[in-house]
């Protein structure tokens, strides 16, 4: 997907920026690894939001910016004092800015097993078509 003919606007981070706004939660914030899927139809996108839920996922659209946020609760073991962790807990946060190329009625999310996958259907005058070729 070359950058002119993006649908999506899209910048690599690990961690989220702390300064941009204020916070309610002392969490610590994530940046999902996301996969971005393109066909003449759609784009696919495939976020890792392990500990998330339909329930904990916050997903909205302003202007041109499709923001994720997804909010996880500290996994505790009852009886048990952790003594040493390698995976960090913490809250996921990402934007996209998205072109007018996609159907912003369209948009459809769905979580299962800690993998959020958004489908943003593009519009119909942004699909490839095939154009016939008559002979005069």
């Amino acid at each position: 997907m070359s950058k002119k003919d993006s649908s999506m606007e899209v910048q690599k981070q690990e961690a989220a920026p702390a300064e941009e706004m204020e916070r309610t939660r002392s969490r610590r914030r994530f940046v999902p690894r996301s996969d971005i899927y393109e066909t003449d139809g759609e784009i696919i996108v495939v976020a890792d939001v392990p500990g998330a839920s339909d329930k904990t996922v916050d997903i909205t659209l302003e202007k041109n910016i499709l923001s994720i946020n997804a909010f996880v609760e500290p996994v505790r073991s009852g009886g048990y004092t952790l003594a040493y962790a390698e995976y960090d807990e913490g809250d996921y946060e990402r934007s996209f800015q998205l072109s007018d190329e996609i159907d912003r009625e369209k948009i459809e999310a769905t979580v299962s097993n800690g993998v959020l996958r958004l489908r943003l259907p593009k519009a119909r005058a942004a699909r490839t078509r095939k154009i016939s070729v008559r002979e005069k």
